[in-house]
């Protein structure tokens, strides 16, 4: 009798611990589609997951076909340029001439005082983001007139499973890696027991080296126009840890986290020094969604405006998932959002 007692109660942890695995992954929430803005869908772009704006008002789009990878099919990811309101005229494809594989991940812009601008980017070599060879590298290029010119590569053992990154200068940028595991089962425990084993990479010009540990999937990455203050959006730890970066040496300081009770992704900032960012609500519907085209995930962007120590988080859009499925990303230029998504043949340009 015993022996069924201790079976009862392990079924009954068991269900508690999925229930509450499914409760905080925000499967039980119920949502309130709104909008104050029409949106339109520019075609021909399948996995927009990363959008930045350039100073001129021209919009970078990282693009790769995931789902096309994870089946194995030959299918290479670009860089878009896009101008906002020219109904897909203004989308250009300035594929790069790289000799490795190319499927971009997060990008980052960096404008000199020269006019130069520069552009990197996390590749997954081979597997797109379902790479778990260890083969991941960040590029670098030259961006001018529509055109992308190849400089340069960084591999490091220390970039475990890259996500997104930001250009400090030219020569330096901080890099999310979204789990500690380079293992699929490693991964696969990371975020179904909800541990938080990723990081951030500092690259100093010379080295990479472990700037911050201790995150819930290390997610997008930015920081102010200063430099002064660092941002990382943690999916599975759902808020924003906020650091104070040392400028001599670019060492990180804890200094708050904001919960947002969402699997909040990748971080744009607009001219105000606001932050935008595109979440997913639903964290297990997304990873349906991303088996499953079938399968909708809602759409999520959040503006946050922060004021020393107070701060305030607007819910600016969200979708259950008919008009764009799992949004990663909300870029913003004079009244202007790109919304895009992980695996949507399709981004949103929406005007508010």
């Amino acid at each position: 009798m015993s022996q069924w007692k201790y079976l009862i109660l392990f079924f009954i942890f068991i269900f508690g611990f999925i229930l509450k695995t499914l409760s905080d992954a925000g499967e039980f929430k119920t949502l309130d589609p709104h909008f104050s803005g029409d949106c339109l869908p520019i075609p021909g772009v399948v996995g927009a997951e990363d959008i930045t704006f350039l100073k001129n008002g021209t919009a970078l789009i990282s693009s790769d076909d995931r789902r096309g990878s994870y089946l194995g099919k030959d299918i290479h990811g670009t860089i878009y340029s896009y101008k906002p309101g020219e109904n897909g005229e203004g989308l250009i494809d300035l594929f790069p001439n790289i000799k490795n594989d190319f499927h971009p991940h997060g990008i980052s812009v960096y404008e000199d005082q020269n006019g130069e601008t520069f552009l990197a980017v996390v590749n997954h070599p081979s597997s797109g983001l379902f790479n778990f060879s260890g083969g991941h590298s960040i590029e670098i290029f030259h961006y001018d007139s529509d055109s992308l010119t190849h400089l340069r590569s960084f591999r490091d053992p220390l970039l475990v499973s890259p996500n997104d990154i930001v250009l400090i200068n030219k020569d330096q940028f901080f890099v999310t890696n979204d789990h500690g595991s380079s293992s699929k089962l490693g991964q696969t425990l990371e975020k179904y027991l909800q541990l938080k084993n990723s990081n951030v990479l500092f690259y100093d010009g010379l080295n990479f080296d472990v700037a911050a540990t201790g995150l819930g999937f290390a997610n997008g990455i930015n920081i102010s126009s200063d430099g002064s203050i660092l941002y990382v959006a943690e999916t599975i730890g759902k808020r924003l840890s906020i650091f104070e970066v040392e400028k001599t040496t670019s060492n990180l300081k804890l200094t708050r986290s904001i919960d947002f009770n969402s699997g909040i992704d990748n971080i744009e900032i607009d001219h105000e020094g606001s932050l935008w960012i595109g979440s997913h609500p639903k964290i297990y519907t997304f990873s349906r969604h991303m088996k499953d085209s079938l399968v909708l995930s809602p759409s999520q962007v959040f503006r946050l405006s922060l004021d020393n120590s107070n701060y305030d988080i607007e819910e600016v859009y969200l979708n259950l998932g008919e008009e764009l499925s799992g949004s990663t990303v909300a870029a913003v230029y004079n009244r202007r959002i790109l919304i895009g998504s992980v695996f949507e043949g399709h981004f949103l340009d929406c005007k508010y």
